[in-house]
């Protein structure tokens, strides 16, 4: 798709037949890596199996790349499907973001304080 941001070239870090993976611009934490589907697909549940098993699979090779160059003590992952959940690119994309004690005084309930109101423990 020739005006999609993430059809175009771009330095990926890891890769695979199916599946890319390269830094977020406006990463979470050092180390927020994006993966996505080679082939254009707007949202994750337009991505037919075959390349969701690539990205499954780069999604390990990238953690064991990010533990051994930043050693993070955790991980958030999250995919955003469609405006209302704040998908931005409509190219599907997995958020593999990596964590660090005290980058967050209060981490518990993780993605659920993304809604306002929710209760974290």
């Amino acid at each position: 798709m020739t005006n999609c941001v993430f059809c175009q070239p771009l330095p990926y870090v890891l890769e695979n037949d199916r599946a890319a993976a390269f830094f977020d611009n406006h990463p979470v934490s050092r180390g927020h890596l994006l993966i996505i589907p080679k082939q254009h697909y707007a949202t994750y549940f337009d991505v037919p199996a075959i390349d969701r098993v690539a990205m499954a699979d780069l999604i390990e090779t990238a953690k064991q790349y990010l533990d051994a160059r930043y050693q993070p003590d955790g991980y958030n992952i999250g995919i955003n499907v469609g405006a209302a959940a704040g998908q931005t690119v409509m190219h599907c994309h997995v958020h593999l973001i990596p964590r660090y004690h005290g980058d967050n005084p209060h981490p518990e309930g993780g993605i659920r304080k993304m809604l306002p109101g929710e209760k974290t423990n």
